[in-house]
């Protein structure tokens, strides 16, 4: 069996054509029956418009099951390659119901195609999904996932706290992966812009559907960072970055003054964690002076400390990228294989036992 350049599955490994995919899938589930794996792969490998506005509906359907990795896979390629990527955009955000849950190097795709399009907000779109996932082991993804959001973030945009709250949680764990300049920094304004949600919103708005835990104190999580730079040899903080949080503390410090938003309640936690602000402001100041007398920060934007690493990081870690990718989809293919001749083995068995019991009913 061969993989078509698209990245589908190529015709013949089906012995049927693309149109009669459809058919044969419909007519399974007019009779209430479930369909192959494969059918639901050939569905998710088509080009044509009309088909591809159709995949989505068999898996949503109840009667398609086990969903692979290289259907979504697929699906997410041929987005990209149509001009489709709001259908994979969708998918993902309703990933439960379309049991849509990406590998490390199908995430990079789709990433990587809104970054070269600059659609740095769509890029954004995908990384928060990355951060749901918690699938930031892959060095390529960290770089290109920090790369989206410091190119988002420079463009100053108007967000919503959920927004703020997305995008200071991926800044964050994104930035827990790499010991350098970069990852202090995004990690830094990640705690800030969660620390923000969490005295205007409460501490549940912060971990409410999200991978974060659910202890109060994420401002002074913010400050340990700054702390930890201090002690750490050969990194720095940006300095926009530290700007960045300056204001953080000044916005909240008028929401403490009494300028509340008056359909938000806190509990008691969150109204304990509220009075410290003052202590947060005094201490990030200290910090913030022992940084600069330590030449510790960095007058390049994130912007910047991201484009030069990823340039340097993406290089080198590009061809085992590559080679791993490649043993991936031979693997698929040989389940894949497996999964067609097992198909075709029950077909032939259903076959004769329907021949023998006709068998039977004629001779009786």
């Amino acid at each position: 069996m061969v993989q078509s350049q698209d990245g589908g599955l190529h015709p013949a490994a089906l012995s049927v054509s693309r149109a009669n995919i459809f058919q044969i899938c419909e007519l399974q589930i007019d009779r209430q029956k479930m369909f192959a794996v494969v059918g639901i792969h050939g569905s998710c490998s088509v080009g044509a418009e009309t088909e591809r506005s159709t995949g989505p509906g068999f898996r949503h359907s109840p009667n398609c099951w086990y969903l692979r990795d290289w259907s979504i896979h697929s699906w997410i390629r041929q987005c990209v390659k149509y001009g489709a990527r709001d259908k994979a955009l969708y998918t993902l955000k309703n990933k439960v119901q379309f049991g849509m849950f990406p590998d490390d190097f199908t995430f990079n795709l789709l990433i990587d195609s809104f970054i070269k399009d600059k659609d740095f907000k769509g890029a954004c779109s995908v990384v928060e999904e990355v951060m749901l996932q918690e699938s930031f082991e892959r060095i390529s993804t960290q770089m290109l996932s920090l790369y989206a959001l410091s190119k988002c973030l420079a463009t100053t945009p108007e967000l919503s706290w959920h927004e703020e709250r997305n995008m200071g949680a991926s800044l964050m764990l994104a930035g827990l992966k790499q010991e350098n300049s970069v990852g202090f920094s995004a990690q830094l304004l990640g705690f800030a812009l969660i620390g923000k949600v969490e005295l205007s919103r409460g501490i549940h708005a912060v971990f409410h559907e999200m991978p974060l835990i659910w202890t109060s104190g994420y401002l002074g999580r913010a400050l340990s960072v700054m702390n930890a730079v201090c002690d750490f040899r050969d990194v720095k903080l940006s300095e926009e970055v530290l700007d960045h949080v300056e204001k953080i503390l000044q916005e909240l410090s008028v929401i403490s003054d009494g300028q509340n938003d008056t359909e938000t309640t806190l509990d008691e936690e969150d109204e304990l964690e509220r009075q410290k602000l003052p202590e947060y402001i005094n201490r990030f100041k200290e910090l913030k002076e022992q940084l600069m007398s330590q030449d510790k920060i960095d007058s390049r934007s994130l912007e910047s400390l991201v484009s030069a690493l990823t340039q340097q990081t993406l290089t080198a870690c590009e061809d085992a990228d590559i080679a791993e990718y490649q043993k991936k989809v031979r693997d698929w293919e040989a389940e894949r294989r497996q999964l067609i001749q097992r198909e075709s083995e029950m077909k032939e068995k259903n076959q004769k036992e329907r021949l023998s019991k006709q068998s039977v009913s004629a001779a009786q």
